[in-house]
């Protein structure tokens, strides 16, 4: 086989293989309102485990198909789905423009959070509580020695910390 005949067939053989990726989460999208059990099922008809099909059918959820960026795997997708949509189209425009491999979009991705990891951030919480649980609230806050606030963010925390370590162990 020629070289050119062998490149030829290697990239046709990337597009197939990166589309089924997106095939497969569709599939898994449209069993999941006209199937029970469609994981099991899935998992039967294409020996992948149930973590590969979940986040197939994760990616291909979070980007329908006209968000899609075609000259971009379905790797780099899955690199941004956590983020919000406006972020994830920004990311993926910059990664093709770029010509960013994967590996290069998740790095450039890593050294954008730690930059903004060193900066505090504002975040808005709107609650709509039961007088009785606010009022509980307070008086432990009160109790604390603290605003409210601040006892919600520090016993947050807490719970996530003690929560994260248990786990480890």
């Amino acid at each position: 086989m020629p070289l050119d005949a062998w490149r030829n067939l290697g990239r046709q053989i990337h597009v197939v293989s990166d589309s089924s990726a997106w095939w497969l989460g569709d599939w898994l999208i449209y069993g999941q309102t006209h199937y029970p059990n469609r994981y099991k099922q899935a998992i039967a008809e294409t020996s992948l485990d149930y973590q590969t099909l979940r986040n197939y059918a994760w990616v291909a959820r979070r980007f329908t198909p006209e968000r899609r960026h075609p000259k971009l795997s379905f790797q780099h997708h899955a690199e941004v789905t956590s983020l919000p949509e406006a972020e994830q189209d920004a990311w993926l425009t910059r990664a093709e423009i770029n010509g960013w491999s994967r590996n290069e979009l998740r790095r450039q991705l890593r050294g954008e959070r730690q930059l903004t990891s060193a900066r505090p951030r504002t975040v808005h919480i709107e609650m709509k509580l039961p007088d009785q649980q606010k009022e509980r609230w307070q008086k432990a806050a009160e109790r604390a020695d603290q605003e409210l606030l601040t006892w919600m963010v520090e016993t947050l925390d807490h719970a996530a910390l003690s929560l994260l370590e248990s786990d480890r162990t």
